[in-house]
């Protein structure tokens, strides 16, 4: 019997990993998860959101006639007096702040601090939603974390200030896309799960779109105005979901927390507490050697991906052009990364379509490398960035989906954090190499390019997951794994 709700709501049963229903509507089911997968447009918003708040403004020399002025790259040395920002002061923090001649590690500290928190928030907060607070809470506490930190980035006065705040935003911002695909993929059958899945990409596709939108109506404000435009509205979202959307049935069942549906397995479920604590689903990651291999090769393809996903945004000023288009170009390429990966889902399996989205996005990344002034090689090389960009965007989102399916219930949230986690470091390093890529591109593009084809081909080790059921249990998790390699 297949079911024909999307939903799997908390008053049906699971047999044989089939969903029978008795509850509400199927379209009004499913804007429960559409709700959940609304949680995506604010991670996307504080991922990339020092992309416009901490670039570095237009200037102009005072005098035109200034010989020394005028062929200054860099008002750094120049005398004071001689030039002037363009734009108010506060548009940005390195023209606030006279961070003008600052180094490139002090100016990228913000982008670095703030992945940094994801990287600390998904290693404590991550084995949360797999034992004892569940999907929903967890997403709950993340948006809200995330965005009164947030909020409060607007009282910084300094950099240091700032940069601590941004270590907590991303603190509250390490599980948000992780709680939010991993809920919204388990309250759906698996008729809806590749559709829902890519949903909540594009719902990050509409957030990072927002931000040349915010940044160029908001050009002549204070780098402020995005911040609370981009936290007020992301309060407002958490304390929605918390009123609004029930905790995963799945998560209900392995957990015993759902009697009414399965009350014959009280006594079952009551020994059954025990074993699932705080440190449960990370020793089982560490410690079952399959889900380990599976692990560490998804861990590459999410670092390789992740270092052009986060590295391009803020590389793409050192292509010289519009920075507004340019960034603009890249948050409208995941538009048709979402679509295509949708597609690649349905049609494809997993493992070509991840080899060669990585392997034509780091030849893409390799073509931006080589410095020129020709103005029509410099709009070959946006083209080829936006494409390598895109590649790296859909590589990522098909992965995020082969993940949820890879992974069974008890330990598929911790799983799928520390892919994430894999793939925050190289958002830690990402901007670094970005800054020293102002002088030399290899630093940047040449080195994004060669890590994710590498990256890419470790996905030839894993199993195939296409058309095959969610598992709950580990032992279910190995016998698939195991068919299917």
């Amino acid at each position: 019997m297949v079911d024909p709700s999307p939903l799997l709501p908390q008053n049906s049963k699971l047999e044989n990993n089939t969903v029978v229903s008795t509850g509400r509507a199927s379209s009004v089911k499913l804007l429960q998860p559409i709700i959940v997968a609304l949680a995506w447009i604010f991670d996307g918003q504080q991922t990339f959101i020092t992309v416009f708040t901490d670039a570095k403004p237009n200037w102009k020399c005072l005098d035109p006639a200034d010989p020394i002025c005028k062929s200054a790259s860099s008002p750094c040395h120049l005398e004071p007096g001689s030039w002037a920002w363009l734009s108010p002061a506060d548009t940005s923090i390195v023209s606030e702040w006279s961070l003008e001649c600052a180094d490139t590690v002090l100016l990228s500290l913000p982008a670095s601090a703030f992945f940094a928190g994801c990287i600390v928030g998904g290693l404590s907060l991550s084995t949360l939603a797999d034992s004892v607070l569940g999907r929903k809470i967890l997403l709950f506490l993340s948006c809200l974390i995330m965005s009164l930190a947030g909020c409060m980035t607007v009282l910084s006065p300094n950099i240091w200030v700032y940069s601590a705040l941004k270590f907590v935003c991303g603190l509250g911002r390490a599980s948000v896309g992780t709680a939010s695909l991993v809920l919204s993929m388990e309250i759906v059958n698996q008729q809806w799960r590749d559709r829902i899945g890519v949903l909540g990409f594009a719902f990050y596709m509409v957030g990072f779109m927002t931000l040349p939108i915010m940044a160029y109506v908001g050009r002549n404000l204070s780098w402020r105005f995005m911040y609370l435009c981009t936290n007020v509205p992301s309060f407002c979202y958490a304390i929605f979901l918390y009123h609004m959307v029930p905790e995963s049935p799945r998560w209900l069942m392995v957990h015993s927390q759902n009697k009414a549906c399965y009350s014959e397995l009280h006594e079952l479920n009551n020994s059954t507490n025990e074993k699932y604590n705080f440190y449960y689903s990370m020793k089982m990651l560490c410690t079952t050697r399959w889900i380990l291999w599976i692990l560490v090769a998804v861990m590459a393809i999410s670092l390789g991906t992740s270092f052009v996903y986060y590295g391009m945004p803020f590389t793409v000023r050192n292509l010289r052009t519009n920075i507004y288009i340019s960034v603009g170009l890249n948050a409208l390429s995941e538009l048709p990364a979402s679509l295509l990966a949708l597609f690649l889902t349905v049609k494809m399996d997993r493992r070509s379509s991840i080899v060669t989205l990585t392997t034509i996005s780091g030849l893409s990344s390799f073509a931006c490398a080589f410095n020129t002034t020709i103005g029509a090689a410099r709009k070959m090389q946006l083209a080829a960035e936006v494409i390598s960009y895109c590649g790296a965007c859909t590589a990522f989102n098909v992965l995020m989906i082969y993940c949820v399916e890879l992974f069974p219930t008890t330990i598929r949230n911790t799983a799928i954090a520390l892919v994430r986690e894999a793939g925050l470091l190289a958002g830690v390093v990402a901007p670094v190499l970005a800054a020293k890529g102002e002088n030399n591109r290899f630093w940047s593009f040449g080195f994004f390019g060669l890590v994710i084809v590498l990256c890419g081909l470790s996905c030839r080790c894993l199993p195939e997951t296409k058309g095959g059921e969610l598992s709950d249990q580990i032992e279910e998790g190995e016998n698939n794994s195991i068919g299917n390699r």
